[in-house]
């Protein structure tokens, strides 16, 4: 397999995971930054899994 395959076997893994991790992300019930506050710890998990797949993917991206 050559490299140009597995980057782009890879791009589409990561793609999916990020794609996923957006699905579980739900929409608050009010209309109040109050109704957020529920969903805080929810989207500082998303936020966090996001930030660590993109260092690996431009970790991956440059070797």
């Amino acid at each position: 397999m050559g490299k140009n395959r597995l980057e782009a076997f890879s791009d589409g893994v990561l793609a999916i995971l990020i794609t996923i991790m957006v699905l579980e992300l739900k929409v608050p019930k009010g209309d109040s930054f109050a109704s957020l506050a529920g969903l805080l710890p929810t989207f500082v998990s998303y936020a966090l899994s996001f930030i660590y797949l993109a260092i690996y993917w431009n970790l991956w991206e440059i070797e």
